[in-house]
């Protein structure tokens, strides 16, 4: 019994068949070398996380100088701001306690100093859009000497509660280098010795103090003194 005949394949469906085994080839290793590529960099941010990755920020500068204020450094600051005028006084205790940019201090107004809830309401001034606000827990002194200082519970007690009242009305320069003064005046110098220094300090005692990421990322404390 003969086997019937079978027609023989069309030349075109073979190629493509060639050609489709061809490409799989070509494009498979470098498909691999991605995924690996992707896995090795997933790796390496779980196995050997940095204080600025895990902060979001910049904590050394090119040549390996840090950015930020330690402990010890804070403090002298503090201490030195006790002997500042008022205003900058309560303007270095907000950036030291609550980790917030000196624009952010500055937009600050009465209705956003929440003596109730021991926190301070900021617009986050580096979004994309405005009306973002975040509340940072702070320390009762802080708030008792805003009060003392800037009359918020006086201005709570008015029509509209100290709405769109800022606390600090003058420029962000003149107030920039009022804070550098005072660190001046605290002995120290160089790239910390910044208002964004004490940013940056924040987020290392945060992170050093075992606050969520999250939380910090977010620049918002907990109920700890940094």
């Amino acid at each position: 019994m003969t086997e019937p005949h079978r027609p023989p394949a069309r030349a075109g469906k073979a190629t493509g068949n060639v050609a489709a085994v061809r490409h799989a080839q070509a494009t498979t290793p470098a498909k691999r070398v991605r995924a690996i590529t992707k896995e090795d960099a997933r790796k390496r941010r779980v196995e050997v996380p940095s204080s600025a990755s895990q902060t979001g920020m910049q904590l050394h500068t090119a040549d390996g100088t840090r950015k930020y204020l330690t402990t010890g450094e804070r403090d002298a600051f503090l201490r030195q701001a006790d002997l500042a005028d008022r205003p900058v006084r309560t303007l270095c205790m907000t950036l030291a306690y609550a980790g917030c940019r000196l624009s952010e201090a500055l937009a600050l107004t009465a209705d956003r100093v929440d003596l109730a809830a021991g926190v301070l309401v900021f617009e986050s001034l580096k979004k994309r859009r405005t009306g973002i606000f975040r509340s940072v827990p702070v320390p009762p002194a802080l708030l008792d000497t805003i009060d003392m200082v800037h009359g918020i519970r006086e201005l709570h007690a008015r029509r509209g509660k100290g709405r769109g009242v800022r606390l600090r009305p003058r420029s962000r320069m003149t107030r920039w280098w009022a804070v550098h003064a005072v660190m001046l005046a605290a002995g120290l110098e160089g790239v910390p010795a910044l208002p964004r220094g004490l940013r940056h300090g924040f987020g290392v005692a945060a992170v050093t103090a075992g606050i969520p990421l999250n939380l910090v990322q977010m620049a918002r404390s907990c109920p700890v003194r940094l």
